[in-house]
């Protein structure tokens, strides 16, 4: 059953609601509907970066956990063009990109609560048309699911006018209690990246990974290079159709697994967190590369790029990012 977490300054309740009846359990928050806390049955630590104050997803931890839009990562200038007309979004980021969606996007918003069933949660938002600049209204709905050993993710979205969409979930995962994500083994099923300018917007290229730094084709570790940027998914963002988008496995041999419909995948390494540590979950201290986030999306800027997968969703078609993260074990 649901229950209220704490209020939002303006005195608006956030609900949190737990889900899962098996090995796997989930902590929600209707605040960016959001995954607060993530348990495997047998491990000892949480699964993803998290906080029990409400107060640090209203500061420095604004997006972990979020589900952020309604255009997820950036756009360069804050700018694109459809059907002929401009459009000017909310520059949040340096003043010059915007970033998730804008100061209001979708991540620091309190959704309403749909439904909930001891192993799923429904959350909806309906956002105005012109909100953050984006044409539209836009109806969005983001449903978790646990499975066995897996959360399953659905986003949805469904625009009154042309506009261009991407949700992404913003969790930073953890399969270890090492402190840091650099020893841990990745695998992705890219043979593509986008390389990116010093606003960390893509430039146009779509570059091959071999020789690279981003080269996971086969699983090695993490190392301490800072990643921040979206690899193009081979096949249909499930390995070719072959296994998942991405496999993770901690230094202790938990496994994490990740298959999407999205064409990509942001890898980023929590890099910006403050070396003396953001204080988290079950008192634990988040220092620089603590977690890893994996947020399946849209391309980043693929308004303004016409050889990059088209983000624009009309009236009458429906968005839909749908990622599983499913957790293994060795042995």
């Amino acid at each position: 059953m649901s229950e209220i977490f704490d209020h939002l300054p303006d005195g608006s309740p956030v609900h949190s609601v737990t889900i899962g009846s098996g090995a796997l359990r989930a902590t929600l928050l209707s605040h960016g509907a959001r995954l607060q806390d993530l348990r495997l049955a047998g491990v000892a630590h949480p699964l993803v970066l998290g906080s029990p104050r409400l107060a640090d997803y209203l500061g420095p931890m604004d997006y972990f956990g979020a589900t952020v839009g309604r255009y997820a990562n950036r756009i360069a200038g804050g700018r694109f063009s459809l059907d002929g007309r401009s459009y000017q979004l909310d520059l949040n980021e340096n003043g010059q990109t915007c970033l998730h969606g804008g100061s209001a996007g979708t991540g620091v918003l309190n959704w309403s609560l749909e439904e909930e069933t001891p192993d799923s949660a429904t959350f909806a938002l309906l956002l105005a048309d012109g909100d953050m600049g984006f044409p539209g209204r836009c109806a969005l709905s983001v449903t978790y699911r646990v499975r066995d050993t897996a959360l399953e993710i659905t986003m949805e979205a469904t625009p009154s006018a042309p506009c261009p969409i991407s949700l992404a979930h913003h969790s930073y995962f953890c399969l270890d209690d090492a402190g840091d994500v650099a020893g841990q083994r990745l695998q992705i099923a890219a043979g593509h990246y986008l390389p990116v300018d010093a606003a960390l917007i893509p430039t146009g290229e779509i570059a091959p990974v071999a020789g690279t730094p981003f080269d996971f084709r086969t699983p090695r570790e993490i190392g301490t290079f800072d990643y921040d940027h979206n690899f193009c998914l081979d096949g249909d963002g499930a390995g070719g159709g072959e296994g998942p988008a991405l496999r993770l496995t901690g230094r202790d041999g938990l496994g994490l697994e990740v298959t999407t419909d999205a064409p990509g995948l942001q890898l980023y390494n929590a890099a910006h967190l403050p070396s003396g540590g953001q204080p988290g979950l079950d008192g634990l201290a988040y220092g620089p590369r603590a977690g890893l986030a994996l947020e399946t999306q849209e391309w980043p800027d693929a308004p303004n790029h016409a050889d990059f997968p088209d983000p624009i969703i009309r009236p009458g078609e429906v968005y839909r990012n749908h990622v599983t993260y499913r957790f293994t074990r060795q042995g």
